[in-house]
């Protein structure tokens, strides 16, 4: 009888963890996911049509960025500076989600993204990887960091 309910409470043991770990990953298609992906969309137009009001609902007042010009940017205030004086300006903005990760009340975003900066000549589109990580606040999700590189574009021989 010991012996089972020692068994038992290991087992207990083990297993108690396993589930909580699991509960951290949201299953495709879940809930968070969905908001997760609508979020993306969201930020993504707000950006392309330089939406302020929007960017500062979806944007924690802590959001950090580390941007294509390997610089970081500190705060929402100092992402949205860049916004107002038309440094961050697309005519073509496209994301790819490709991950999409949870751990309790944070989510992780991979994937790629193309950008055409307004005015740009079309052959100057420029091609990124990205990671955007949300928290949980409430009842909705905000963006609390963002780290964004171009991919270079590898030079042939033909290209000359």
């Amino acid at each position: 009888m010991l012996r089972q309910s020692l068994a038992s409470f290991v087992s207990l043991l083990l297993f108690c963890p396993l589930m909580a770990l699991a509960a951290e990953s949201a299953q495709p298609g879940s809930n968070d996911e969905v908001a997760i992906r609508a979020l993306e969309d969201k930020a993504r137009l707000a950006v392309l049509t330089s939406d302020i009001a929007a960017l500062e609902e979806l944007w924690s007042e802590s959001f950090i960025v580390n941007n294509p010009e390997n610089q970081i940017l500190a705060n929402r205030t100092a992402v949205l500076d860049r916004v107002h004086q038309g440094q961050i300006h697309y005519s073509k903005f496209e994301r790819e989600i490709e991950a999409i990760r949870f751990a309790g009340d944070i989510a992780i975003v991979m994937g790629a993204e193309t950008v055409l900066a307004a005015g740009a000549a079309e052959d100057q589109v420029v091609h990124r990887r990205f990671t955007n990580v949300w928290r949980r606040e409430g009842s909705t999700w905000r963006a609390i960091a963002r780290h964004a590189n171009v991919i270079p574009r590898i030079h042939t021989i033909d290209d000359r």
